[in-house]
């Protein structure tokens, strides 16, 4: 029988591993851009371990090993900021980042008022596009930053208190 991955809140300890796989999982999105100065390939362990202190940063474990993360927090106008999504190139195409992204929204509706969800992504990511879209996020801007890279920011209403998520699976559910 094999192990469930299990989300759960990050602790200092997890830092070193979300910073490897976060440099792992954004290779492919630097070689599509041809960017390999993009942030999270240049992020700081000590500016993760900064996250870890003042965001909602979840991480996904099998066994003792993090094959996802993700972060969160809540701007002053009550929208949810939501970014660093990774998932283990092997954990892929098995519903994590769905379980993930899905967690920080409940946590962070959780601990206060949320308005809204926001995330962004490039232009070219459209694995990244589909998965969002199909969590019920849709496109409310474009910003070019470049010739060859466009962000992309997708947004949904925040679920009224007491209701479910779109998609909102059990964060107890095996991969």
């Amino acid at each position: 029988m094999g192990m469930s991955v299990t989300i759960s809140v990050a602790v200092q300890d997890d830092a070193e591993q979300i910073l490897k796989l976060q440099y792992l999982c954004y290779q492919s999105e630097a070689e599509l851009y041809g960017d390999w100065a993009i942030d999270p390939l240049t992020q700081t362990l000590d500016s993760i371990r900064d996250e870890l202190a003042e965001h909602c940063v979840l991480v996904a474990r099998l066994g003792g090993e993090v094959v996802g993360s993700v972060r969160g927090w809540v701007d002053d106008a009550g929208v949810a900021r939501l970014g660093r999504l990774v998932v283990h190139p092997r954990m892929q195409g098995h519903g994590l980042g769905s379980r993930l992204l899905q967690g920080v929204e409940q946590r962070l509706a959780a601990a206060g008022r949320v308005s809204a969800y926001r995330l962004f992504t490039g232009h070219r990511s459209l694995g990244n596009l589909r998965l969002y879209r199909r969590l019920g996020y849709v496109e409310t801007g474009v910003e070019e930053v470049s010739r060859s890279l466009s962000l992309v920011t997708l947004e949904k209403p925040a679920a009224p208190v007491g209701a479910a998520p779109v998609g909102a699976r059990s964060l107890a559910a095996s991969a």
